[in-house]
């Protein structure tokens, strides 16, 4: 069994994927009135039930309150690069688009958007309501999922079969049909992948790192993505490009009747932009990475028509390739910030991404030969 990333879990999504996020360092001036430490009491207090008391987890760009039966989950007031909450007005705008772009994938999960009001003593918290003045904040209410079913723990207890994967593929087919095609052009789609490799180059090969040790194996994935350059040209030109989920990990699937997906990148249509090919090799290949590299091929297999599969039969090992480079560049970032969690972890585990990453090229020149 390959060792696996440890993310700490939430029962109902709330964790992005661990991009490298530029902190944050502004207060927006609408936040005066109620500081966040207040809002979180607040709706810990709110969840809380007798002998059950609410649990918060703090992520990249949210607090998500967890009770027994529900969650709330409450964006952080920053302004990033790619990303602006600094105001109530975006932080709302923010919370309608998740809950509409994560219905697609589980209708059931997100409840709705609920207004966070404050009326100089005391917080409330109001359906759809937008009094002028007295609306300090917006959450998503979301129902709480079954940790046990979550795709990550099922593998982790080896509790995953055959008809949990089938009907995940149903799921993920029928969504990929339905999904809107994005209009992208087939030099922009390789360019972007182009400058995503510039990216992983200059920080995997970084001598604080893992140095030009590592070169070889990028060298072979930029060779490979010239090979594939008129496969991938091709898709973009036909229309494959989807509004997908752009994130699909096992922590983000949890296997009810029929099973859900949660969590989508609701705050960027680029990074949502996605081949349903990738998105899937992308899951593949973090199951594999948890020890399970049979539901990668099965998904394939279900899938196959609603992905177009067999228009390009080597693109999905292109893409395990790509996916596997990403993390590992993302678990090199981790030693970017100034206080890194665990840091003996990320390097080893950069290794393995990029052992992955090596076997995936390998696999699509073995196809090619």
């Amino acid at each position: 069994m390959s060792p696996r990333l440890q993310t700490p879990r939430v029962a109902v999504g709330a964790l992005q994927s661990p991009r490298l996020l530029p902190r944050s360092d502004m207060t927006p001036d609408d936040d005066r009135d109620a500081d966040t430490a207040a809002k979180v009491c607040f709706l810990e207090a709110t969840l809380a039930e007798p002998g059950a008391p609410a649990a918060t987890i703090e992520t990249h760009l949210s607090w998500v309150v967890l009770g027994r039966g529900q969650v709330l989950k409450l964006k952080k007031p920053v302004r990033l690069p790619f990303l602006d909450l600094s105001s109530v007005g975006a932080r709302e705008r923010n919370a309608r688009a998740e809950l509409a772009l994560n219905r697609r994938l589980a209708p059931h999960v997100y409840l709705g958007v609920v207004a966070l009001r404050w009326d100089g003593h005391a917080f409330s918290l109001q359906e759809e309501v937008a009094a002028p003045g007295s609306t300090v904040d917006w959450l998503v209410r979301m129902r709480r999922l079954p940790a046990d079913r979550m795709l990550d723990a099922c593998i982790d207890r080896d509790a995953v079969s055959l008809a949990d994967i089938d009907a995940l593929a149903r799921t993920l087919a029928a969504f990929y049909r339905a999904a809107p095609s994005v209009a992208l052009k087939s030099d922009a789609y390789i360019e972007r992948m182009e400058a995503e490799q510039r990216e992983n180059r200059a920080l995997l090969i970084d001598p604080r790192f893992l140095g030009p040790a590592c070169a070889e194996l990028l060298d072979r994935y930029e060779a490979a993505l010239e090979r594939c350059g008129a496969a991938l040209a091709a898709r973009a030109e036909h229309g494959y490009i989807v509004d997908g989920h752009g994130d699909l990990r096992p922590e983000h699937v949890c296997l009810l009747d029929p099973p859900v997906v949660i969590d989508c990148l609701e705050f960027s249509a680029a990074l949502r932009a996605v081949d349903p090919l990738d998105e899937l090799a992308f899951l593949g290949l973090e199951c594999d990475m948890a020890g399970a590299a049979w539901i990668g091929d099965r998904l394939l297999e279900r899938c196959a028509e609603a992905v177009r599969a067999d228009d390009a039969p080597g693109l999905r090992c292109l893409y395990a390739a790509r996916r596997a480079l990403l993390r590992a560049r993302l678990m090199v970032a981790h030693l970017l910030d100034a206080q890194p969690r665990t840091p003996e972890r990320w390097l080893p585990r950069a290794r393995t991404y990029l052992a992955a990453a090596g076997a995936a090229l390998a696999a699509l020149n073995a196809r090619a030969g």
